[in-house]
């Protein structure tokens, strides 16, 4: 009894590639001895072969949990000034800003930083 034939290739893609990549995939099918079409035909039944890989909800929902608790410690610590490396620095920056500050109000107006 004869064997099943193979399907017959009838099919074509084209595909957008830099000359580089082209080049370099070609020489690397004949440094192994088979062709691109080969090659290719491989790695699409490999494709169709191989299940997608899918992250359980859990996961996810783990990651998004662990993400957000690591914002939640660190989104107050961000708000506030930190201390300052150098108390001595750090009155001279409030002096500063004093001097600047012309109403007192604690914010800086492009007024007050103009007349500096």
């Amino acid at each position: 009894m004869r064997e099943p034939r193979p399907p017959k290739k009838s099919e074509s893609l084209e595909i957008r590639i830099p000359y580089a990549a082209k080049t370099a995939f070609m020489a690397r099918c004949q440094r192994e001895g088979r062709s691109a079409s080969e090659a290719l035909r491989a790695f699409i039944d490999q494709q169709i072969e191989t299940p997608p890989r899918r992250l359980k909800r859990w996961r996810i929902a783990a990651g998004a949990l662990m993400a957000a608790a690591v914002g939640a410690v660190a989104v107050p610590s961000l708000a506030r000034p930190g201390p300052a490396a150098d108390p001595a620095q750090d009155l001279l920056r409030r002096v500063a800003f004093a001097q600047l500050d012309a109403n007192h109000d604690g914010v800086l107006s492009l007024d007050e930083y103009r007349r500096r």
